[in-house]
């Protein structure tokens, strides 16, 4: 149980002026997951989630009505939130997107890197390493945003939604849209925020989910197969797409997305070269076990940084 009497008030290192003077002061996060710099900076902007910007020495970041400000020092994580919230709700919140009740060194450990040296390079390399809990609808919208965009063109555009689309939140700033409310802004609005032809995927997807009410929240509570195979249903969403909404949105850690960057360590590290993407799935089903997901960002993460080859 977080309460207030959890955290410690430290001073602020910035000035506080402007839009500063809307956050409350830092304080440290006595019961925070364990960190590395590399791994903290890699959970909040490594591709899970689009919603994070580093701004100075922290992290600001947003999901569902939450805005957060985090920074990683000496060892220790510290917060800061707007001045309008409730500390002991917004605290939860942060512990729930944080997946605070799963231990994750454990599950590091349980994965195969005592004989396979190159997830054991990339474990090293990002010790600390976390899955993200975050909210479903917004997972799903972000991924169909994501196709063939880098992680900084992904954020921009989910920016570009929040701001024209979303309801506004404590700091000024807006959340992502609901469902609802891209289903009728249309599509030709979503293209203005520079989503091309994802546009009309996204606002189809919008119709479909606004045609059958509850539709996603039995998705997201259904086995992985099932819920992988309703995903599959939308338009635009592929393998890939449905397994990092699974992964990212619905702590699906068994859920193994494989976009170009994983398919290239598969192919390279693991000498796969020529397997196809069905056999690939199995090869990490077998090899990684029921947490594969997460063995694929311990990988995908140390590939981008070039500690292993890809």
């Amino acid at each position: 149980m977080v309460a207030n009497a959890a955290t410690t008030t430290i001073q602020n290192s910035h000035a506080v002026s402007g839009k500063d003077c809307m956050f409350q002061d830092w304080c440290r996060w006595k019961d925070a997951p364990t960190f590395t710099q590399s791994s903290f900076k890699e959970t909040l902007c490594g591709g899970q989630a689009f919603r994070w910007r580093q701004i100075d020495d922290y992290y600001e970041g947003r999901w569902s009505s939450n805005v957060v400000r985090l920074r990683y020092l000496d060892g220790a994580v510290h917060f800061a939130l707007p001045a309008s919230v409730d500390r002991t709700s917004a605290l939860q919140n942060l512990r729930s997107y944080f997946a605070c009740e799963t231990d994750f060194y454990q599950l590091s450990d349980a994965l195969p890197w005592r004989n396979d040296s190159i997830l054991s390079t990339a474990i090293q390399h990002f010790s600390g390493l976390r899955i993200l809990r975050q909210p479903f609808a917004e997972t799903l919208f972000c991924f169909l945003c994501s196709s063939t965009k880098q992680i900084p063109q992904i954020q921009a555009i989910c920016e570009a939604i929040a701001l024209d689309m979303g309801a506004p939140l404590a700091d000024g700033s807006h959340a992502l849209p609901t469902w609802p409310v891209i289903a009728a802004a249309g599509e030709a609005r979503l293209r203005a925020a520079k989503l091309g032809y994802r546009a009309r995927y996204i606002h189809q997807t919008a119709l479909y989910l606004a045609s059958r009410p509850g539709w996603l929240e039995a998705t997201e509570r259904a086995p992985t197969h099932q819920a992988r195979a309703r995903l599959m249903e939308l338009p635009g969403v592929g393998r890939k797409i449905a397994d990092c909404t699974l992964l990212f949105g619905a702590g699906r850690l068994e859920a193994f997305p494989i976009d170009t960057w994983v398919e290239k360590i598969l192919n390279r590290a693991y000498l796969l070269e020529g397997w196809k993407l069905p056999q690939l799935q199995d090869f990490a089903r077998v090899h990684f076990g029921n947490t594969s997901g997460y063995a694929q960002q311990y990988l995908f993460a140390a590939a981008r940084a070039g500690h292993i080859p890809s």
